[in-house]
């Protein structure tokens, strides 16, 4: 048997996962494409100019997605980080280097109250103060001053209270004022929902359902903001300098963005309904077993199987069968709580046997 002549995940004690928990970066993420696999070792064996190269994907990423340019980022954190930068410093060299101190600059962001998540903290980081506001159109215009650099929206929650995001893209651009979509781990469909309702720029994970290099963020929108961004990382020297995307993750997303549009996303779907099946089947015999599949919303567009069951006539809590999951093999992640829920979005082929065998092993025993 030949040597391995490269670390393993056994070689450093940690346990390989089959991840139903969805795209969690927790969790890594997920698996990349084999095009992805193949564009970043293609990448990694010649010098670029990394100008020059984010020119040429930007360019080209625009031309897939149809929009005018395309940012490939350190994940979609930093795109929220060098967005706000761009909005703040702009272009100016001396702007960019005193970030985060934002003396003199616009230096607040308006936001939804609704909105606020933990990710705010790459926006709040380049030095700027978030400014919340209610989902009502008046109270939403009273929020903009001269002060106002930009608007920040969590696509989760875009357009579920009063005002749609064309409405606050119209009080934003009123202002002045740009707007930025967090949009994580959403769909990035062509033509593009966001920048059709006039947004400036949308971010999306790149190692979620794209299934690009986890390490790397895709920005869409106007491409004089995009490049600012791109002037507020890596390689330059600005506050996202530690965010940096290089020649691999570069190639490596640009290659998910076109396997995106090439991909049969029916045909994915019917295989996430047949691995949920597949579990449905084995555990169906059990008695007072509940299966529910539920549809999915904005992010990790998948349908979600939960279980649950009598614990009087199968006597084991969820969570239980979780933490047994976890700590047997193969290892599965799955959520728990009051019923066990599936998420087959990151689950590759025959995993879902191995899943419903682990289920009917543990509840099976358990029957009173």
């Amino acid at each position: 048997m030949p040597v391995q002549d490269y670390p393993t995940y056994a070689g450093v004690g940690v346990r390989p996962l089959i991840n139903c928990k969805g795209t969690l970066t927790m969790y890594s993420g997920s698996v990349m494409l084999p095009e992805v696999r193949r564009a970043m070792a293609d990448a990694s064996g010649k010098y670029v100019h990394i100008e020059e190269l984010m020119a040429g994907v930007g360019r080209r990423i625009g031309e897939i997605m149809k929009t005018e340019f395309g940012l490939v980022t350190n994940g979609c954190a930093a795109a929220l980080c060098q967005v706000t930068a761009a909005c703040v410093a702009g272009t100016d060299l001396d702007r960019i280097a005193r970030l985060p101190d934002t003396t003199g600059m616009k230096n607040e962001v308006v936001t939804l109250k609704t909105h606020r998540h933990v990710y705010d903290h790459a926006i709040r980081m380049v030095g700027i103060s978030l400014v919340e506001t209610e989902d009502d159109p008046e109270k939403f215009r009273s929020a903009f001053n001269e002060q106002t650099a930009m608007v920040a929206i969590f696509g989760d929650r875009a357009g579920d209270g009063a005002m749609t995001v064309a409405d606050i893209v119209h009080i934003a651009h009123d202002h002045g004022v740009p707007v930025l979509v967090d949009a994580a781990a959403e769909r990035p469909d062509v033509p593009n929902p966001y920048l059709a309702d006039g947004v400036d720029a949308v971010a999306y994970s790149g190692g979620k359902c794209l299934r690009g290099p986890q390490a790397s963020g895709l920005v869409l929108g106007r491409r004089e903001l995009l490049w600012a961004a791109f002037a507020n990382g890596a390689p330059h020297h600005s506050i996202a300098r530690p965010m940096k995307a290089g020649k691999e993750e570069i190639m490596g997303l640009l290659a998910a963005v076109e396997q995106w549009v090439a991909r049969d996303h029916e045909a994915e779907w019917k295989a996430w309904e047949g691995y949920l099946q597949t579990i449905i089947d084995a555990v169906a015999p059990l008695p007072s077993i509940r299966t529910t599949i539920r549809q999915p919303g904005r992010s990790n567009v998948a349908p979600v199987l939960h279980l649950d069951w009598d614990t009087s006539k199968i006597g084991i809590e969820p969570d239980e069968v979780a933490r047994m999951l976890s700590e047997g093999d193969p290892r599965i992640e799955m959520g728990g709580g009051r019923g066990l829920s599936v998420m087959p979005y990151m689950m590759e082929s025959g995993e879902d046997a191995l899943v419903a065998a682990r289920l009917a092993e543990i509840l099976g025993p358990r029957v009173r």
